[in-house]
């Protein structure tokens, strides 16, 4: 059996932490920024712990040997 590839999307965009936990930007930070509340801005910084049930579908399709 070959080996199975990492979508190369993804490993531009998530990461695995060690417990496993897939990493991932922040979501709904690219435009409309002016609607959004300071808090809103200031607390969409930097990454977040994705959603298990996402993280899931992540680890096994995109980054299989994640």
């Amino acid at each position: 059996m070959p080996k199975l590839k990492t979508k190369s999307g993804a490993k531009k965009r998530f990461k695995l932490s060690a417990t496993g936990k897939v990493i991932a930007p922040q979501a709904n930070k690219r435009h409309g920024m002016i609607k959004r509340t300071k808090k809103q801005i200031r607390q969409q910084r930097g990454t977040t712990v994705m959603h298990e049930a996402d993280a899931r579908h992540v680890r096994k399709i995109f980054m299989p040997y994640g």
